[in-house]
């Protein structure tokens, strides 16, 4: 069995910062973090689940309990 580490990070980094980019791009006057932090977490979540489908171990919990 082998082991493969791979490294999302900058992925999620940039899922957050276009989230949070394009909220000010719509609505520049708003400065509230809890108005973009919110969909940027929800960007990390879409990110996320990407990154496990397509590396293959989405579903996969369950076999580890």
């Amino acid at each position: 069995m082998a082991v493969c580490k791979v490294n999302i990070d900058t992925d999620l980094h940039i899922a957050l910062t276009a989230k949070i980019r394009q909220f000010y791009a719509e609505k520049p006057g708003e400065f509230d973090p809890r108005m973009y932090l919110g969909p940027g977490r929800e960007a990390i979540k879409d990110m996320v689940k990407r990154k496990l489908h397509v590396l293959g171990c989405a579903g996969k919990a369950d076999e580890c309990l």
